[in-house]
């Protein structure tokens, strides 16, 4: 197979602004620190983060005919991500977001749904989609045309190819659950945020939202905690608790995208459970230390040594 990972889903460019304390009044201005665009979204900034860990990654999302797109593209390619699975979408824009970093990490968004929302996944292109060993598909609640029935059809034809199902979304509340129950069954690893995980189950602990979607089909969650770490259920009855590490936190943009690339790149590298859940956290920690979703992770091998390495969180 010619690539380790195909990453399917909503691609959106980040003009990212830090440290915003106020947004000027009239036409005046104010000064910060940083401004940085980057690939995102949750399959966006989840590929760039597995190529940077050294994973053969196939791109298949959507951008639009802009100006925006070209440097979206140009980005991948600089990676060394194969684009050629990316559609381009006439009379839409690029779909974007400004995002303004407050001190604290936290990031009030202005976003415009653009291709994204124009995207699906033909037949014609299963064959090149499905060549990868490990699926991700990230964006569910985002991807107007995809989101439903035709996801139901593309997971399972993951399935039936014998392929690993890893899934993440976005902007989750208690109606996406309708999207994502017929999902269930066909996803290997569920890996949301345990807000996410909470608005749609409407459960108060981890471990309750595990059975939730567990006993609705899914094989494993993997619940990302933000500073208490992560949490582990699969259906072999397999409960783990990862705590995260001790770091400097400047922006937490992308740190779920980081965190499943790092999952997928551990997933690759057949790693046990436990290590596999600390290298998803040393990647999301390494994003959380710079400006966007794709800051801080260098490589493979220097992830894994801050994984060694940094002090985890008492």
């Amino acid at each position: 197979m010619p690539h380790d990972v195909s990453v399917i889903g909503l691609y959106i460019l980040d003009v990212l602004g830090r440290p915003v304390t106020r947004i000027p009044d009239r036409g005046n201005v104010d000064f910060i620190e940083e401004i940085r665009l980057t690939v995102a979204g949750t399959a966006g900034g989840t590929v760039v983060d597995t190529a940077k860990l050294g994973l053969k990654s196939l791109a298949v999302g959507a951008v639009g005919d802009d100006e925006k797109a070209d440097w979206v593209l140009l980005t991948l390619a600089k990676h060394g991500i194969d684009t050629s699975a990316m559609q381009r979408i006439k009379g839409v824009p690029t779909s974007a977001t400004i995002l303004n970093v407050r001190p604290n990490g936290d990031r009030p968004a202005l976003h415009v749904r653009g291709a994204s929302d124009h995207f699906d996944v033909p037949p014609a292109a299963y064959a090149q989609v499905f060549d990868a060993p490990i699926i991700h598909l990230g964006g569910t609640g985002l991807l107007k045309r995809l989101d439903g029935p035709a996801s139901v059809t593309l997971l399972k034809e993951a399935k039936r190819r014998g392929r690993t199902v890893t899934f993440d979304l976005i902007a989750a509340s208690a109606e996406t659950i309708g999207i994502v129950e017929p999902l269930l069954p066909y996803i290997d690893y569920f890996m949301p945020s345990i807000e996410e995980a909470k608005d749609m189950s409407g459960q108060a602990t981890p471990e309750d939202c595990a059975k939730f979607y567990l006993d609705r089909g899914a094989a494993c969650c993997v619940f990302t905690l933000g500073g208490d770490g992560a949490y582990y259920a699969h259906r072999d009855g397999t409960r783990l608790r990862s705590p995260a590490y001790e770091i400097q936190v400047v922006d937490t943009t992308g740190c779920g995208d980081a965190f499943d690339a790092g999952f997928i790149a551990a997933l690759h590298h057949r790693m046990d459970v436990e290590t596999s859940l600390r290298f998803a956290q040393a990647s999301a920690g390494l994003v959380a230390t710079g400006l966007g979703s794709d800051a801080g992770i260098v490589s493979f091998e220097d992830t894994l040594d801050k994984m060694k390495n940094w002090k985890i969180k008492q």
